[in-house]
């Protein structure tokens, strides 16, 4: 059963997977061994993943897009289809409005028009709605951060990669790993963290902190969209949240313990005098949910960094659960 300190070590490793255990002994209160206990024993029984989470800018994918479909008959033959293409991140079959929802990330908005004309295209698609994200709010799989213009090598690459799998291992093993010494690898596993190209950080499992319940919501705004998102990023239960446009004006997630509090959660936005409308879905059976911090996501841009290019200036980052 997970405690108040061990909550605290989760959220501290969430902004910073590679704080030192003196650093998070020091924020809650316990001794270096103790802490460092607490945290192997968290990653041990599942409860956490520290990895290494790349900036979508890197990827070269940085226009998000969310859809709501219309769909004609079963809806798990089109969820079959939608969730293994590459722009998809996440699709789910919902209850609600539409009967099934993905998240697509791509290169540029010629890109989500062609993706989205496949998809229209898949048998049983009757129609699709699309929200175009502009900024990222909130996102519990990595602080929103800009990404600074960098040259990434074959080398740094590696690091990342090996990050990616163990965002804690020390600098001497990543030393080990890719043929530098410890204090060059140090070097470039800063200069990567600083660049906002990678972020290690803690990925929750939902059920081993008690948020079980979790839906999406959209909302439009007779006002300000941009502070109606800032005031709702901050509410507790809220986990990922984006400005844009099309279908919402805002679009983002809560997670919670129980349904009493999935209902404070929704009824906190509400009370927004920005906002206007909130619509919200629950998902049903999710079929694919990518992680930039999983395995194997960096193989694409990899193949391309190898050459050793700048990475332009990136827009926000842009979904397991914030405690």
């Amino acid at each position: 059963m997970l405690d108040a300190v061990d909550v605290a070590l989760m959220r501290a490793l969430q902004g910073d997977g590679r704080a030192t255990y003196q650093a998070l002994a020091d924020g809650v209160g316990l001794s270096r061994t103790a802490v460092r206990a607490r945290v192997r024993h968290l990653v041990g029984t599942g409860a956490i993943r520290i990895v290494g989470v790349l900036h979508a800018g890197v990827l070269g994918m940085e226009v998000l897009g969310q859809v709501s479909f219309n769909v004609s008959g079963p809806v798990a033959p089109v969820l079959r289809e939608i969730a293994p293409r590459d722009a998809v991140t996440f699709a789910a079959q919902t209850a609600g409005r539409f009967p099934l929802v993905a998240d697509l990330r791509v290169r540029d908005d010629e890109a989500l028009a062609n993706e989205l004309a496949a998809l229209r295209a898949l048998p049983g698609v009757t129609g699709v709605e699309v929200f175009r994200a502009d900024s990222v709010i909130k996102d519990a799989y990595s602080s929103v951060r800009r990404l600074r213009d960098i040259v990434i090598d074959p080398l740094d690459w590696r690091l990342v990669r090996h990050l990616q799998r163990d965002g804690r291992a020390s600098y001497a093993e990543l030393a080990r790993q890719v043929g530098l010494s410890q204090a060059a690898a140090r070097s470039r596993v800063v200069r990567l963290i600083d660049a906002g190209v990678v972020h290690v950080t803690a990925l929750v499992e939902p059920s081993m902190v008690g948020a079980d319940e979790q839906l999406g919501f959209g909302v439009r705004c007779r006002g300000d969209a941009s502070a109606a998102a800032v005031h709702i990023g901050t509410l507790s239960g809220v986990s990922f949240l984006a400005t844009g446009f099309g279908r919402y004006d805002i679009v983002g997630g809560v997670t919670a313990a129980d349904r009493h509090s999935l209902i404070e959660a929704v009824e906190a936005i509400r009370s927004n005098g920005e906002v206007a409308y909130v619509e919200t879905w629950e998902h049903l059976s999710v079929a694919k949910e990518r992680r930039r911090g999983d395995p194997g996501v960096s193989v694409a841009s990899a193949a391309t960094a190898e050459q050793g290019g700048l990475l332009r200036q990136g827009a926000c980052s842009g979904d397991p659960v914030t405690v």
